[in-house]
Order: structure tokens, then C-alpha cells, then sequence
């Protein structure tokens, strides 16, 4: 199968930005703070923003609400991807709407648990895949931040999990069928447990599905054809490879900030 870069896609790189004090010498915690804050420069008065799900992505909502309050941004309108940035974003006071109200939204911005030198994405590690990938998909813009250790080679390139979300019935059927699906990749399907007081129990979505985690060994190539192959199955409901949806990157390493955008 074919490699996960698409030539078709040009990639602009702008000059690294390094803040003061050196970012060599900033945790991951703070590198995220950063990209999130860069991120939120494309954030306009009177936009419909897409609240993106996660560690990078709170601090992107948490500026939100900073610049609200303090009247450099107006009129905004919150679309959150997950009951967990409802939360915070109510906590904040940012106004908030959905899909329904609101159809098309002027930007997203989200973190990724995986970034390919095209920009495809891993996302859903926290479990909000579907909501994130329903909005994001809505957007014109969608900027994506991250912290240089989410840099892959490949999707799945980390050895951690790409995750799909599937109904409940019969869920070690479809989970069993996945694994069969990408077995040429070496890749272990598990289902996705969490701990509730001492016994474990299928971690639940926001929609109150579970989800089957894939680990991959190699690259499953041609991802677009493997997002079909993942999709016909009757129990899946989505997976969380966002091929071709971030139109901006940001990403803070410790050299600096670097922003990359897609084009065509």
C-alpha cells in the first residue's frame, strides 16, 4: 500500500517564533500553553468557534474567555466537542450553541494525539472523536495545536492507540473484525476499559458507545482506503483518523513555534 504523505498537499512553513524565556527550557505543559495561545491569534469578533477536547485545547478556550473578558474579542459563539469543554467553557462564561443553531462554524481549534508530515491527524485518545470530528468537519478553518512529541512519521507511527468509537452490541465482534482488518500491520484491537472503584468496566462515550483501540506495528499505507474499510463495518460508528480536515498547524517545540498551513 501506498505511503500516508500526499504529495498533493503544499505545506508552508513560517520562520520559528522563540518566546522568552527559551522554550528549550519549558515543559510540555507550557509548550502547550503556548501553541494554544498562538492558536487563538486567528480568532475574530463575531466568529462561531469550534472548543476543541483536551490538554492543549483548554488553553486555547481558557484565552478565549480571557480576551472576552477583557473586550479585545466580542460576540463569539462556542461550539463545544465534548461534555468536558461544556464545562469549562460555562465555567468561563463563553456563550455557547451547536451544530443546529449554528451549521457552519468560522473556525475550530483542537490539539491531536498524532500529526503525519500531511497534516492527517490522530484524534480521540480522550474519547470525544465523534463530536470533534462532526464540528471540525463543519469548519472552514480548522487549526490543529500540538506539542512537538505528537510528530509522526505515520499514522499510529507512536505506538499508541488510534481509536474507534463503536456501538456496544456485539462489540468484541467488530473489535475482533478491526484487528483482522489491519493484521498486516501488526495491529492489536483492544477494547477500551476504565476503572470504576475497584472493578474495570468498557470506558463509555459522550454518545454512550465504547471504543476499540488499534495498536499498530507499521504503516497501514493508504489511509483513505483504510477509513473505508474501517467504516463498512455495521458496528462502527466513527474512527479517529481526520485525514485531510486541519487547514493550519501550530506547534510549539523547543526551538520555537512553528506554524504550517495546507493549501489546495
Amino acid at each position: 500500500m501506498g505511503s500516508a504523505f500526499d504529495p498533493n498537499v503544499t505545506v508552508t512553513e513560517e520562520p520559528a517564533v522563540v518566546d522568552s524565556p527559551p522554550l528549550s527550557n519549558l515543559t510540555q505543559e507550557e509548550l502547550k500553553r503556548i501553541a494554544g495561545y498562538k492558536a487563538v491569534e486567528f480568532v475574530e469578533s463575531g466568529m462561531v468557534i469550534g472548543l476543541g477536547t483536551g490538554s492543549t485545547a483548554k488553553y486555547a478556550v481558557a484565552r478565549i474567555s480571557e480576551l472576552l473578558r477583557e473586550g479585545k474579542l466580542k460576540d463569539i459563539i462556542g461550539i463545544p466537542t465534548s461534555t468536558t469543554t461544556h464545562e469549562q467553557a460555562v465555567s468561563l462564561g463563553i456563550p455557547l450553541s451547536d451544530l443546529d443553531s449554528h451549521p457552519i462554524v468560522d473556525l475550530s481549534i483542537d490539539g491531536a494525539d498524532e500529526v503525519d508530515p500531511a497534516l492527517n491527524l490522530v484524534k480521540g485518545r480522550g474519547g470525544s472523536l465523534l463530536r470533534e470530528k462532526m464540528i471540525e468537519g463543519a469548519s472552514k478553518k480548522f487549526v490543529v495545536i500540538v506539542d512537538e512529541s505528537k510528530l509522526v512519521k505515520y499514522i499510529g507511527g507512536s505506538g499508541l492507540a488510534v481509536p474507534v468509537e463503536v456501538v456496544p452490541f456485539c462489540c468484541d465482534f467488530t473489535r475482533g473484525k478491526l484487528e483482522e482488518l489491519f493484521k498486516e500491520a501488526g495491529c492489536k484491537a483492544k477494547l477500551r476499559m476504565k476503572k470504576s472503584g475497584g472493578d474495570a468496566a468498557p470506558a463509555v462515550t459522550d454518545n454512550g458507545n465504547y471504543v476499540v483501540d488499534l495498536y499498530l506495528e507499521r504503516d497501514i499505507g493508504d489511509l483513505e482506503a483504510a477509513s473505508k474499510e474501517i467504516l463498512r463495518f455495521p458496528g462502527v460508528v466513527e474512527h479517529g483518523m481526520f485525514l485531510g480536515m486541519a487547514t493550519t498547524l501550530i506547534v510549539a517545540g523547543k526551538f520555537g513555534v512553528t506554524v504550517k498551513d495546507r493549501f489546495g
